[in-house]
């Protein structure tokens, strides 16, 4: 009985030592896509993404977090501090929360969609993202159920520190 406790008493030590998984809350319920590949090539695919949008005819409000980096903790917290206020507007929207580390760079994420994967850079291009900057963490897109952008977003730090910009965002306010 002494040994099982004290197994019990190790096992909650080391759970409670563990780190908390980086990304967006779950009260958001995200669709959680992990990149597949060697560190040379990790992708991201986001067919069953697409997929499901289509079905349900909801856009997608994709984000790209780091589990490094700190202004992608910054702005979870916000969501997390905010979620009684936020979830409601997030229900239009199937949110994708794409996990990586501030090691994946923009020569090395890959974007699949059916047969097509594509570097990040040609990614942008093909979604018809306006932005022409090298990959920031955190990163988020708003996609219709064809992956074209419904506006041109902000990344980095400082994005969406309030709750009014968040909305704004979420309402498609140009």
């Amino acid at each position: 009985m002494t040994t099982l406790r004290a197994a019990l008493g190790a096992l909650a030590v080391l759970l409670a030592a563990a780190p908390v998984l980086a990304g967006v809350p779950s009260d958001y319920s995200p669709m959680v896509i992990a990149p597949r590949g060697p560190p040379a090539h990790r992708e991201f695919d986001l067919s069953a993404a697409l997929q499901r949008s289509r079905h349900e005819k909801k856009p997608l409000y994709v984000y790209l977090g780091a589990s490094d980096c700190r202004y992608c903790r910054r702005y979870e917290a916000f969501l997390a501090t905010n979620a009684r206020e936020l979830v409601p507007h997030f229900s239009g929207y199937i949110v994708v929360d794409l996990r990586s580390e501030l090691s994946v760079q923009a020569d090395t994420l890959y974007f699949r969609i059916g047969t097509t994967s594509r570097a990040y850079a040609d990614f942008q291009r093909a979604i018809g993202d306006q932005r022409a900057r090298l990959l920031v963490y955190p990163s988020v897109w708003l996609l219709d159920a064809n992956a074209r952008p419904l506006m041109q977003m902000p990344a980095g730090t400082g994005t969406f520190e309030t709750v009014p910009e968040q909305l704004e965002i979420l309402n498609l306010v140009q």
